[in-house]
């Protein structure tokens, strides 16, 4: 240090007082305090890099940062000087570094993919799911950069909900993440999901008499029983397609023939029909293809596909489907619209599909990020694909009695 500089004390930093214009006191080895006729007090360091007088950097605040610490802020520059390192780029360096880090944080692209998708949902499963994750999800990983959060995290953030005896809602969160996770790999900045490590991570949960049954093993037997259904042909062929379609079931039970494009494997649902009021296209799977020609050859000549029964040009009654469920035992464990839910769980959880298409096909009002609804033909090769595989999948499940896709069937 040169001897003709005398170092700063901290009570000469604290008493230095504000003048008419900004002056400087040295403390040595290029460290000064800034003193603004405002009244702030600004750590900066002068120095030399490559041979020229650089602008001084800045080290900080007085008195957020101390004349101690100022002074080791000054001697860690000094070392990156020595290994041939600027310290101001370093710091540029640092601080974009940050932000990217802040701006790729688990919250900020979760509430991304909230805001993008919670319009076309009920305003009670919004809430519900912000709630979940206020609550329980980022105060343990908000902060966390998402591409570096990996199983074990979440895991010990799900058991904590475990703990408190919340085991569904465990459940519930674990799937909400799934999804900020994978939509976080959609958007290029996480390489993949963690969550899909932990699906038998936690204490199964055993639902009672709920109108959708999600659970694989109680679903086989529904589907089978759907096959094996010995009332009239009409109702066991809309009690075939409901599970198969995801389609809310006044929009079945009204389905006419002009709707259906059978060689295209299409079915148009004009606006009118729809909550959203605005057309929706319904791609066939196969299967269903094959169960609407077989019911066109009964029907076909009429204007409804599931017409009332000794009434013609009227379509089904409300209460059939129900009714029938009820005559093969599941009355109180799942409704017709269960169904759907069925299906966006499975299709979700087990299956790994995008939730944009799952929600298209289920025809919420799905929104582009400037907020327009996006038009019946969205995502339409993909939802053909997503359809197929789920038709496609429930015949596994009735055929092999488990999981299609677990490692024991495969």
């Amino acid at each position: 240090m040169p001897r003709h500089v005398v170092p700063l004390t901290e009570s000469k930093v604290r008493n230095a007082k504000p003048r008419a214009k900004e002056y400087k006191l040295s403390d040595g080895g290029g460290l000064f305090l800034l003193v603004i006729a405002a009244g702030g007090k600004y750590w900066r360091m002068k120095y030399r890099f490559g041979g020229k007088d650089m602008a001084p950097l800045s080290l900080g605040v007085y008195p957020e940062v101390s004349l101690a610490e100022a002074r080791e802020r000054r001697e860690a520059a000094r070392r990156k000087l020595r290994d041939g390192i600027d310290p101001r780029e370093q710091q540029k360096a640092l601080r974009a570094a940050k932000v990217a880090e802040a701006e790729n944080s688990f919250e900020i692209i979760a509430r991304e993919w909230y805001n993008r998708w919670s319009s076309g949902w009920s305003p009670s499963h919004a809430l519900t799911v912000i709630g979940r994750l206020n609550l329980d999800v980022f105060p343990r990983l908000g902060a966390r950069p998402i591409g570096e959060i990996t199983a074990p995290e979440v895991l010990k953030m799900l058991r904590a909900i475990e703990f408190r005896g919340a085991l569904e809602t465990a459940h519930r969160v674990r799937t909400i993440c799934g999804q900020v996770f994978r939509y976080a790999v959609a958007t290029g900045r996480a390489e993949r999901d963690p969550t899909a490590d932990l699906r038998d991570a936690l204490k199964p949960y055993k639902k009672g008499h709920l109108p959708a049954i999600t659970d694989l093993q109680a679903l086989v037997p529904l589907l089978r029983a759907i096959d094996a259904y010995k009332g009239t042909h009409v109702v066991k062929c809309a009690l075939m397609l409901v599970p198969l379609l995801m389609v809310r079931p006044g929009m079945l039970r009204e389905a006419e023939w002009d709707e259906m494009n059978l060689d295209e494997a299409i079915w148009s649902v004009p606006a009118e029909k729809m909550k959203t009021d605005s057309p929706h296209i319904v791609p066939l799977p196969l299967q269903a293809v094959a169960i609407l020609r077989d019911l066109r050859e009964l029907t076909g000549r009429g204007k409804f596909v599931f017409p009332s029964h000794g009434q013609p040009d009227k379509p089904m009654s409300e209460g059939a489907i129900p009714a029938a469920l009820k005559k093969l035992g599941y009355k109180g464990k799942q409704t017709a619209h269960g169904f759907r839910a069925t299906a966006r769980t499975i299709l979700d959880e087990v299956l790994q599909q995008r939730p944009d298409f799952i929600e298209h096909q289920l025809a919420h009002a799905v929104r582009d990020p400037l907020g327009r609804a996006y038009n019946r033909t969205s995502h339409l090769v993909e939802r053909k694909k997503m359809m197929q595989r789920w038709a496609d999948y429930l015949d596994g499940l009735k055929s092999s009695g488990a999981n299609p896709l677990s490692p024991s069937v495969l």
